[in-house]
Parts: structure tokens; C-alpha cells; sequence
């Protein structure tokens, strides 16, 4: 039997399983002490599946680094919406940025894979904040701006976004404390969602808060 559809599936399963396994290798071991040849075993795939998909181990690992479902960010082009309401533009960001706490262990070893980035860099961090984060940043500070009745993000607007960001960030970083803590909070997809929305609804308050403190 020779089913094109069928070799197309099976080449996305393997191309699915090197990213899969990619991240929980490089996320364990780090990029250098990873060999293709042993990611290739872990993936069960033959070891020029590798250079077939992604050309090497470095494109394989920034293949993994940008994947946006182990590397979520919001689109800045989304914030830029002039009728965006307030609290549907933060729940997009919180949402986007800890939603991958559905995948469990998925979303543990991508943020280790960053922690290690940013220990053993090979210079993706530096170019995701460019290219990335400080876009949406930005994009998030002006929306913000646009809410408060600005022209322009002051430093204090630039203290807000980063507070609100800390909150969806902060929470995959103690996703282990949770687990330890209070794992009930983390005892489905209902109860995650349910804990992004207090967030949402924490960040509103603290924009409101904001708007109070420069009426006052």
C-alpha cells in the first residue's frame, strides 16, 4: 500500500514526536551534553529524520524554542484593536501565556528549556525578547494606554505591563508550589481556566487602581 496521505501523517507524527522529545531532552540535559543520535532513539525515528525536518541539531532546538505551543505570545496586531475591550484584551494575554499549563509536563519542561537558555545561552533569549517579548510588550503598554486616556506609555504604564505579564508568568514558574501546595488548583482544565480568570480579574482591578491613582 502506498497512500500519500498515509506517508504525509506519518511524517507529521515523526516530525510531532523529534519536537516532543526535543523539548524534554534539551530541557534535562540542556542543548551541548543532547546528541541527535539519542534524541532520534527517544523519538523513534531514524537519525536523518532529523536533518530531513529541521536540517540540524541548532535548527531542531530553535525549531523547539519558537514552537509557539511549548512558546506561546500573544499578537501584538491583536492588542492594536481600537475597540478591544479591556478585559478581553488582558484575558487573551493571561490566557495565551499560562494556557499551556493544560499540557502539564509539557509546560514544565518548556519553562525549563528557557531557564536553561537563559543559564546556558545560545542566544535565542536574547533574540526572543527582540523579536518577541518587547513587541508584545509594547503592544500591551499601548493598549493599556489607550484604556487610561494616554498618548504614550510613561514608566509607571511600563510598571503595570510588566506586573499584569508577571502574573500569567509567575504562575508557570510556581507551577510546581502550586502542585505542592494547593494542587486542587491544578486538578483539571476547568480548574486552571478558572484560576486565569481570577487572574483577569486581578489584572483589571490593578488597572483600575492605576487609573484611580493618577485621578487622585
Amino acid at each position: 500500500m502506498n497512500d500519500p496521505q498515509l506517508h504525509r501523517a506519518d511524517g507529521a507524527q515523526a516530525r510531532q514526536r523529534l519536537l516532543e522529545t526535543a523539548l524534554r531532552m534539551f530541557a534535562e540535559k540542556g542543548y551541548a551534553k543532547t546528541s541527535v543520535r539519542e534524541l532520534a532513539k527517544a523519538a523513534q525515528v531514524n537519525v536523518s529524520a532529523v536533518s530531513y525536518y529541521f536540517g540540524d541539531k541548532a535548527a531542531l532546538y530553535r525549531a523547539v524554542f519558537n514552537d509557539p505551543q511549548f512558546n506561546p505570545t500573544i499578537d501584538p496586531a491583536y492588542l492594536q484593536q481600537e475597540d478591544l475591550p479591556l478585559e478581553q484584551g488582558i484575558k487573551a494575554l493571561i490566557f495565551t501565556l499560562a494556557g499551556s499549563l493544560r499540557d502539564g509536563e509539557k509546560a514544565r519542561d518548556a519553562m525549563t528549556l528557557h531557564c536553561r537558555e537563559m543559564l546556558e545561552p545560545t542566544g535565542l533569549w536574547n533574540e526572543e525578547i527582540e523579536t518577541s517579548i518587547k513587541p508584545a510588550h509594547l503592544a500591551f503598554a499601548a493598549f493599556l494606554c489607550r484604556h487610561l486616556g494616554l498618548k504614550k506609555p510613561d514608566d509607571d504604564i511600563h510598571r503595570l505591563t510588566f506586573a499584569i505579564v508577571g502574573l500569567p508568568v509567575s504562575l508557570m514558574i510556581s507551577s510546581d508550589l502550586v502542585q505542592a501546595i494547593r494542587p486542587q488548583l491544578f486538578k483539571s482544565d476547568a480548574a486552571i481556566d478558572l484560576f486565569m480568570q481570577r487572574m483577569v480579574g486581578y489584572a483589571v482591578a490593578m488597572v483600575e487602581a492605576e487609573r484611580q491613582r493618577r485621578a487622585g
